[in-house]
């Protein structure tokens, strides 16, 4: 379901009657052989008759014969009818199973992903609908390129991206002698899926035992909630995970980690008022003695301007390390879609401070600033593993660049 990551880890045969009755009836001789059965009960005395006939009086069995065959026909059709209807029935029924799973397979594979592309393009459309207009004409001009600017600029794409994007398409225009502006905008799409492409990366877990996450990012930005839904998704996998409840001065974030940890089967350690890096720590050597896959460290939420609360991101970092060699392996920036350009100084401002070494980009269906994904790629390149666009567990789902573009553009 979510493709983020590589584990290292027949009839019996009646035989013809020896009856000599064939040269005296031979209409109904052909039925009896295949339902005797049925006959029997309509015409006990039958047999009676004709099995001491040949022996004694061979002129008997004529008006015998003659007189029967009369009433007998009349009852022969009904079991006939009856009897082989049944018998013939199932071989019908038996045919059509195998045809419906050619059909069936293929559906899970292919509607995921395509229910994944439809909520992205409903999610982008308020990013993406003022770049589109300017496409709806019918002249590649300097006013064309003039408008595009304009609305990357609007969508937060920043000066140093746009800038870029839009000397790139003119290259691309001039290339391939594009006359139309649906060509255009098409070219637009590659020249962003291009730019965008150093952002696209799988998280890889199984190289280390733990894998330490530090997950951070300023408040309400959907740190907690991301986090649940990547265990869930990280459990669905057949990972063991053990969450560390490190946001110790906001008690609604344990109680919502713990939930998170019950609905999704995991463990977590938490402490009432305690120290974040003794949290951490202990979830850390409790990981390695239990044997789990990965170990997720939620944070509290700071600003970039709060040096002090910055300083003590770095002490957590810092007692990881103690606690695991090389740990933390994943330093995670959550920053919220709809903060636009903002959201650049926050990884600029975490990337320095800690590290970082991917971001999880939500509520990118509330906002019209999309866009700074590209300001992001331009500016500071630090990996988009997650983007989410709605608050279900599947709105969350691993960055494609290619997807992205052609979501905001088509």
């Amino acid at each position: 379901m979510f493709s983020f990551l590589k584990k290292k880890l027949g009839f019996g045969s009646s035989e013809p009657s020896p009856a000599p009755a064939p040269e005296a009836a031979p209409a109904p001789a052909p039925a009896f052989p295949t339902p005797p059965v049925a006959v029997e009960p309509a015409s006990a005395p039958a047999p009676q008759v004709l099995a001491p006939a040949p022996q004694t009086a061979p002129v008997a069995p004529p008006p015998v014969i003659a007189a029967r065959p009369e009433p007998s026909p009349a009852p022969s059709p009904t079991p006939v009818v009856a009897a082989p209807a049944p018998v013939a029935a199932p071989a019908p029924v038996a045919a059509p199973v195998p045809a419906p799973a050619p059909v069936v397979a293929p559906e899970p594979e292919t509607a995921p992903r395509k229910s994944w592309m439809d909520k992205l393009r409903q999610g982008l459309r308020k990013t993406g609908s003022s770049i589109a207009q300017v496409f709806t004409g019918t002249q590649i001009d300097d006013a064309l390129y003039e408008e595009l600017e304009a609305a990357l600029l609007m969508a937060d794409a920043g000066v140093k991206a746009t800038e870029f994007l839009l000397e790139d398409l003119k290259r691309r225009v001039k290339e391939a002698k594009a006359t139309e502006p649906a060509v255009v905008r098409q070219l637009l799409v590659d020249a962003l899926t291009e730019l965008l492409q150093p952002l696209e990366r799988q998280l890889v877990i199984g190289e280390q035992s733990p894998m330490v996450m530090m997950v951070v990012g300023v408040n309400g930005a959907g740190k907690t909630t991301s986090i649940g839904k990547l265990t869930r998704h990280l459990a669905d996998a057949e990972a063991n995970v053990l969450l560390a409840a490190a946001d110790t001065f906001r008690a609604a974030a344990r109680e919502q980690l713990a939930v998170w940890a019950d609905r999704n089967r995991v463990q977590i350690v938490s402490q009432e008022g305690g120290d974040p890096s003794a949290v951490t720590y202990d979830a850390v050597v409790a990981g390695k003695a239990r044997g789990c896959d990965v170990v997720i460290a939620d944070t509290a939420g700071r600003l970039p301007t709060q040096l002090h609360l910055m300083e003590e991101l770095k002490k957590i970092k810092r007692v990881i390390g103690k606690a695991q060699e090389t740990a933390p392996h994943e330093v995670l920036l959550v920053v919220d879609g709809n903060t636009g350009q903002n959201a650049l100084t926050q990884v600029k401002a975490f990337d320095d401070a800690l590290g970082l070494t991917g971001l999880i980009v939500t509520k990118l269906d509330g906002t019209a600033k999309g866009g700074v994904l590209a300001a992001i790629a331009r500016e500071r390149p630090v990996p988009v593993y997650f983007i989410g666009v709605g608050e279900k567990l599947e709105d969350l789902q691993t960055f494609d660049a290619r997807e992205f573009a052609q979501a905001l553009l088509e």
